[in-house]
Formats: C-alpha cells, sequence, structure tokens
C-alpha cells in the first residue's frame, strides 16, 4: 500500500518555510519602499545620496580628542576621533561600573547595619535619578568648581586637578613602553593559563599544583617590574597656567565616566544582589561546614554560581550604558553622537548622518552582546 502523501497546504514544515519566505518579501519590500522614497526626497532637495562628504575638510576643532586630530583634517577623521572618545567612555565605564557595583551588591548582602543602609541609600538615589540630571549636576557642581589650572590641586602620583580636568602620570608612546606592554599582557595571557592548568591538577589529579603556582608568582613579579619601570612613564609638569606631559582627562569625560559609572553600577548592584540570593542557602551551609570563611565562600562557591543568573542582566547593563554615552552631548564632550550632530548642522546630509549613527551604535551593542553570550557559555555547567 503506497504511503499516503499530506498535501502542501497542510504540511507543517511547508507552511513553516512558506510563512518566513512571506515575512521576508514584506520586509525586503518595506525596505525597498523606504530607500526609493529617501532617494527621491534627497534629490527633490538637491542632496546628494552618497557619503562623499566624509572626504570634505572638517573646519571645526574638537576639543579632547586621544588621537591626532586638526580641523583641516576630513570629517571621516573627526568621526574617528568622536568614535575613538566614545569607546574610550564605554570600556572604561563597563570595567569601572563592574567593580563598583559588585561591591555595592555585595555590601547589599552584608551583615554589618551601617555597610548595608549606606549602600541601600547609594542604590535608591541613583536609581531614581535622570541618568542626565546627574550629569548635569556632576559636571556643574563639581567639576567646573575646581579650581584654576595655576591653583591645581596637586595630589600623589604626580596628579593635578583643576577646571580643565585631570592630569595623570602616563606612558609615553615609545618603543620601550610597548615592549613592556607586550610583556605585561603576555605575562597575564601565561598567568591565566597556569591558573586553568593548576585548577584542572587539584580537582582531577588531588596534587597540589605547586610549579604552576610558583610560575604565576614569577609572572606576577615580571609583570610588575614591566608595569613600574618597563613603561616610559612621563609626570604632569605645572608651568605657570599651562600644564605639560603626562595625560590629561578633561572635565566633560570625567563628568560623563563618573555619572555613567555611579548610574550603571545601581543597576549591577541589583543584579548583583538578586543572583547571589539566587544562589540556595545549603550552599552557604556546605560551605560553612567545610570551614570556609565567608569571604572564601562568596569568592569560591557563592559567586561562581551566581553569574550564570547574572550575566544576562548583566548584558542588558552593559548594552544600556554604550547607548546612554551618547548623552555626553548634554556636557559638550565629544563622543561619536555629538561630531556627527556638527557635521549634520555643516553639511546638511541628516540621512547619511543618522545612518552612519545608527550602524555605529548598532555594531557596538552587537558585540557587547557576543562577548557577554560566549562568556555566559564559559560559565555555564558543562553537563556530559
Amino acid at each position: 500500500m503506497d504511503e499516503h502523501k499530506v498535501p502542501l497546504w497542510r504540511d507543517d514544515r511547508f507552511l513553516k518555510i512558506a510563512l518566513q519566505v512571506i515575512v521576508l518579501a514584506i520586509v525586503v519590500a518595506l525596505l525597498a519602499l523606504l530607500g526609493g522614497n529617501a532617494l527621491i526626497n534627497l534629490r527633490r532637495l538637491g542632496i546628494p545620496p552618497g557619503y562623499d562628504f566624509l572626504n570634505n575638510p572638517a573646519s571645526f576643532g574638537i576639543g579632547d580628542t586621544a588621537i591626532p586630530y586638526s580641523p583641516t583634517d576630513s570629517f571621516g577623521r573627526a568621526l574617528l576621533v568622536g568614535l575613538v572618545n566614545t569607546l574610550r567612555v564605554i570600556v572604561l565605564g563597563i570595567i569601572l561600573a563592574t567593580i563598583l557595583g559588585i561591591v555595592v551588591g555585595i555590601a547589599r548582602l552584608s551583615e554589618n547595619w551601617l555597610v548595608r543602609q549606606i549602600a541601600t541609600i547609594y542604590v535608591e538615589i541613583f536609581r531614581n535619578t535622570p541618568l542626565l540630571l546627574q550629569l548635569f549636576f556632576l559636571y556643574t557642581a563639581v567639576f567646573l568648581r575646581f579650581p584654576a589650572v595655576e591653583n591645581s590641586i596637586r595630589l600623589p602620583g604626580p596628579t593635578f586637578l583643576s577646571n580643565q580636568g585631570i592630569f595623570l602620570l602616563w606612558p609615553a608612546g615609545t618603543a620601550r613602553t610597548w615592549i613592556a606592554l607586550a610583556v605585561i599582557i603576555g605575562s597575564l595571557i601565561l598567568g591565566i593559563l597556569f591558573w586553568r592548568q593548576r585548577v584542572k591538577v587539584i580537582v582531577l589529579q588531588g596534587a597540589s599544583g605547586q610549579n604552576y603556582f610558583f610560575a604565576m608568582i614569577a609572572l606576577a613579579v615580571i609583570a610588575v617590574l614591566a608595569l613600574l619601570f618597563g613603561l616610559d612613564w612621563q609626570a604632569p609638569v605645572l608651568q605657570g597656567d599651562v600644564v605639560t606631559g603626562g595625560l590629561n582627562l578633561s572635565g566633560e569625560f570625567g563628568a560623563l565616566l563618573a555619572g555613567l559609572v555611579l548610574y550603571t553600577a545601581a543597576f549591577i548592584a541589583e543584579v548583583v544582589r538578586a543572583g547571589i540570593q539566587s544562589v540556595s542557602k545549603g550552599q552557604w551551609e556546605a560551605s560553612r561546614a567545610l570551614g570556609l570563611q565567608p569571604g572564601l565562600a562568596m569568592r569560591l562557591v557563592i559567586f561562581p554560581q551566581a553569574l550564570r543568573v547574572m550575566i544576562p542582566p548583566l548584558t542588558s547593563e552593559y548594552l544600556n550604558l554604550a547607548k546612554n554615552s551618547s548623552l555626553a552631548a548634554g556636557i559638550a564632550y565629544a563622543d561619536f553622537f555629538q561630531v556627527a550632530n556638527t557635521i549634520n548642522n555643516q553639511t546638511g546630509r541628516v540621512l547619511q548622518v543618522v545612518s552612519l549613527i545608527m550602524i555605529t551604535y548598532l555594531t557596538l551593542n552587537l558585540i557587547i552582546s557576543l562577548a557577554m553570550n560566549w562568556f555566559n557559555q564559559q560559565v555555564q555547567i558543562k553537563e556530559r
């Protein structure tokens, strides 16, 4: 007897594929319609549709530049300067907000009443006030209130604090510095590999792994020596009303970074608190039964398990920090969004500039998402 064939209109597999094809066709048609209308409107206004304007001279200055730039450079170079400024804020912001958020999140669960209440007040204040308002306050009430350069506050380091920003000790971009950085990075990579091998030896073979431990100590010593003596450090020098040498972090950069860190860390603290509380009390009791101190139990037992719960919401907070960095325009920090907006005002290429902004922030967020998804896979329990 021949097998009965299901008609295509009743075949689930065919219907699912057909539905996806129809949806894709509708999306492509909508994009084609919108693109066609945009081209028609651009021609009607006499605006070329291409991106060749990026090669034209920018003719405007940028106050805070991490890479060389002059007004005679192109619009494309100006956008690159803004992108580097944005990346500086995002990378430093994620690192500092994570550290502060973990500390505050653990403090929220402290048995010390005062520490717990201080952490709670911090979280409630920064979570429940607008970020833009916090940026305005930090910029106008804190960073602009520092003394003038000639009356700078001198801190250990040496570090100068003034209304023109913070001047820090910083390595020069010489060959010596790059060699020392390569040594430091190599030591860190080897240290991580040795640490993982030591853990495997201890867990699987029950050995002490002393050879790996001594190798890690040696690598740590090499990295510290390269950091202290290998880098070609340059100290800022105050000469009248001018500070030369070192690294200058402008007040706008400092206000934006501080605002993003304080705001995002308040949300990360709640993620950390919830992640730790998601670990069953039995894990705490087992840690105490093994004689582990509370700090050691948190580091070796509780926190690694809490990471599996924390990473997905942490990804959202990192993405929010990257997007919130565009609020730099409110305090005149030359990030990618502000530089692009200046180019838009000068050229009138609204569609092209907006598309560049969208593509840039989309790319940054996708990179963060991919990195966090990879990290999430690494900390998950591997089932056999």
